[in-house]
């Protein structure tokens, strides 16, 4: 117990003295790491992330199933991951092609997936190019005080206003107002193309 302690410890000293070191990724203050995190960034992208905030990777001890460890992608020149004060973020994948803010005191359950971009262009008129065009991305915003539940995505061009919970298993694209619960019920067709 003791010994795993000090190698918890020299761990989170390790990775915060590592990405410390990469040019590009700024700690406003102390951030605890529990487990190891993939952190990635285009050489011209930002990652900041405020006092206090936890980044856990790690399974052990956490209430739920975790299935991977934190992810921090801004793999397109300017895109940013600002991450605010005194948050929790558990197992989750953050990535950015464009902008990500998450505000102060925000709790980020496991297997969420915030992500600004689909990846691919929408393209019906011409499908195969969904293989090989990227789409540019929209913001993603999370105000301050936020909860978001297990297994969330959160899509571009959303902004989750003050004090909202999102609930699990959710999905958001668009505005969800201050201090209100979010959650998907229904499963439809969306729009469909002739």
């Amino acid at each position: 117990m003791i010994l795993q302690k000090i190698n918890n410890k020299l761990l989170n000293l390790f990775l915060s003295s590592y990405y410390k070191k990469l040019k590009g990724i700024n700690f406003l203050g102390k951030v605890h790491f529990k487990g190891k995190p993939v952190i990635f960034k285009h050489h011209d992208a930002r990652i900041v992330i405020g006092k206090n905030t936890l980044i856990n990777s790690s399974k052990k001890k956490y209430h739920i199933n975790m299935h991977s460890a934190c992810k921090l992608l801004a793999d397109r020149p300017q895109a940013e991951i600002i991450i605010g004060e005194n948050c929790r973020i558990h197992g989750t994948c953050i990535h950015a092609v464009k902008k990500i803010h998450i505000g102060n005191n925000c709790l980020i359950a496991a297997n969420t997936n915030i992500i600004d971009s689909n990846g691919h262009i929408l393209a019906m008129d011409h499908p195969i190019d969904r293989l090989t065009i990227a789409d540019e991305g929209k913001q993603v915003i999370v105000e301050d005080n936020v909860w978001i539940g297990s297994n969330v995505t959160i899509l571009g061009g959303t902004i989750i206003r003050e004090g909202s919970v999102i609930m699990a298993g959710s999905v958001v694209k668009g505005e969800v107002p201050a201090k209100s619960i979010y959650g998907t019920d229904s499963f439809k067709v969306i729009k469909q193309y002739e």
